[in-house]
């Protein structure tokens, strides 16, 4: 197994990632990260988390964006594993761009949320806490061994308002139209952003073709999701990958697919290493809203990520016909 990052993945990347950038984003995918985690508030409040953890010699440090949200320095990761309030469900280890989709949803507590693309369940568990464990919360996840995964997860963390689906993500608009006020789709990808030389297998079986493989599967189940959130209703997609195809040439098409029924909504993000929506790639132009996405770059701070926020504005039921 190769310990060099595919040449064709850096050549992309210098197209993709300002020159002055670069070297904090190669530095990224050879350092290692910092390991943040964020409360369960379910199961405990944040001083409760924050002195039993000081008491076993742990200082966490603040996420000035996210109250909830701490970090330590990599060498500290073990220790934290091994506390009491990590042992106890009373916290939940996640990346901070990770924590980022949540955020960007802002879902309201008693409102119909979808998670279209769910295991593990950090995001889903993210969700319960953010919502305090009201309203509906609807977990989806297709791949069996990862469905179960979620399922341990999520009945570990103790959040009563999320109900778990084994199924096919790409169907649920079907059977669902219309039905919910909230859509997270965290979708499968190529996990550019979580390269890193450490771990070669995580780079390993990246590929143009499972790029574009990816993309398909992504634009349907952004289809399902556009068809399943109610008119007035919020969508978030977001990927841990750089590709463009995976990103804005998605949703270009998703745009164009239901002409005039979603508009991108504007995203303030309180982070220095992002970017704009790119507005071509490769000699394709995208649609102009695009430059409201955003893209993360990976950092020793956080994994690379891309995410943007959509609003539906009109009804879809008859759109494909």
């Amino acid at each position: 197994m190769s310990t060099q990052l595919p040449a064709a993945f850096l050549e992309r990347l210098k197209r993709l990632v300002p020159e002055a950038a670069l070297p904090r984003v190669m530095e990224a995918f050879a350092r290692p990260r910092l390991t943040a985690f964020r409360i369960n508030t379910l199961r405990a409040s944040r001083q409760q988390v924050l002195e039993a953890l000081s008491a076993e010699g742990l200082h966490p440090q603040p996420v000035p964006w996210y109250a909830d949200a701490f970090w330590v320095k990599a060498e500290a990761r073990e220790a934290l594993l091994r506390s009491t309030p990590y042992q106890t469900q009373q916290l939940y280890v996640q990346d901070l761009a990770s924590m980022l989709p949540p955020l960007v949803l802002a879902p309201t507590p008693d409102a119909r949320v979808l998670d279209l693309c769910a295991a593990p369940g950090s995001k889903t568990l993210q969700l319960a806490c953010l919502m305090q464990g009201r309203g509906e919360i609807a977990a989806v996840e297709v791949v069996r061994s990862r469905f179960y995964r979620l399922k341990a997860n999520v009945e570990a963390q103790g959040a009563p308002n999320v109900r778990l689906f084994l199924q096919d993500g790409r169907r649920v608009g079907r059977y669902r139209p219309e039905y919910f006020d909230y859509v997270l789709v965290d979708a499968p990808c190529s996990a550019e952003g979580r390269f890193h030389l450490s771990e070669p297998e995580t780079f390993a079986y990246w590929s143009l073709r499972k790029i574009e493989e990816m993309a398909r599967k992504q634009y349907r189940l952004l289809v399902s999701a556009v068809e399943s959130l109610r008119p007035g209703g919020v969508l978030v997609y977001a990927t841990c990958t750089l590709a463009p195809e995976e990103n804005e040439a998605v949703l270009d098409r998703l745009l164009r697919t239901f002409n005039g029924a979603l508009v991108l909504e504007p995203l303030t993000l309180p982070l220095e290493d992002q970017l704009p929506g790119l507005s071509a790639w490769q000699g394709r132009t995208f649609h102009p809203d695009l430059h409201h996405a955003r893209r993360i770059l990976p950092s020793t701070a956080m994994e690379g990520f891309f995410l943007c926020r959509l609003r539906k504005c009109a009804s879809t039921r008859r759109a494909r016909r």
